[in-house]
């Protein structure tokens, strides 16, 4: 093993007791998060392939949310927590149903709980295709999540407890798993459906694996002109996955521009903001 490697298996040693430690610390107070991504994600792959995390993503019923946020601020705790109102924009299955089916599992002799295995693969899938599908390698959270499913993974539960329009979101992510890690799907009932991928999404992310550019927020290039140029540059025009997903649109073939077009205008005023209160804290002023 080189040196990279045994650093970051010892990093995911530390995370693991970090998951421990946030579930011991946030069930002293009665709060009782379920673990997304990372760990969750990872228990999906084999043995002899390490899935790299970097934080404790929990979330949290809105009702213990602003306690959970107070406990860890009060606290000054080292965990990586990043902490998440119920799911937000990563699914719409209400949060008692998401933690009625939700199970607790063995993490190092200790129980945490994380979502059903068709819960969470609408999450994984959402999330991946959120970020525009920048990382092609978190492709493989779907497809291992879709290959070492358990024996009695429910379909139906999986894809008809959100909207039609999400439904397709999961099977287009799916079938995007097929189409670059040869995940076999023959003979799912959606099989079709998802070998029939429009061509602007294959356009997107392989442009967007091309370019070689991750999003950055702008506030944090102001330093670095030629990071800022590139940033912007970046979004113009907006990642057409990316777009589609936050204006909760449909995968179908027709044009991404009206979906571009009010991302644009939706991230432009968070953007300023930012960057003025950057400046703010900088100077002290306004310029």
């Amino acid at each position: 093993m080189d040196n990279d490697s045994r650093w970051r298996s010892l990093y995911t040693k530390k995370l693991e007791f970090e998951i421990v430690e946030a579930f011991r610390f946030f069930r002293k107070s009665s709060v009782e998060p379920i673990l997304i991504k990372g760990w969750a994600a990872a228990r999906n792959y084999p043995t002899q392939v390490t899935r790299y995390y970097t934080d404790v993503d929990l979330a949290v019923s809105s009702a213990d949310f602003d306690l959970s946020r107070k406990l860890l601020a009060e606290t000054g705790s080292n965990i990586a927590v990043d902490l998440h109102r119920e799911l937000r924009h990563l699914d719409t299955k209400a949060w008692s149903e998401i933690f009625r089916d939700s199970r607790e599992v063995d993490l190092n002799g200790f129980p945490v709980r994380i979502p059903s295995a068709e819960d969470h693969l609408r999450i994984l899938a959402v999330h991946w295709l959120n970020d525009g599908g920048a990382n092609k390698d978190r492709l493989l959270d779907i497809y291992h999540a879709v290959e070492n499913r358990p024996a009695d993974f429910d379909w139906d539960l999986c894809l008809n407890s959100v909207s039609d329009i999400r439904r397709k979101w999961i099977i287009a992510a799916i079938g995007l798993a097929h189409k670059y890690f040869d995940l076999k799907i023959d003979g799912f009932p959606f099989a079709a459906e998802a070998k029939m991928l429009p061509q602007w999404l294959i356009t997107a992310i392989e442009n967007e694996w091309r370019s070689g550019v991750r999003m950055r927020s702008l506030h944090t290039c102001l330093n670095d002109p030629k990071e800022l140029f590139r940033q912007i540059k970046k979004r113009i025009p907006p990642n057409a996955l990316q777009a589609t997903i936050e204006m909760d649109g449909r995968f179908d073939e027709s044009p991404r521009l009206p979906y571009q077009i009010r991302s644009m205008l939706n991230r432009t005023i968070p953007s300023i903001r930012g960057i003025r209160g950057r400046v703010q804290n900088k100077s002290g002023k306004f310029k």
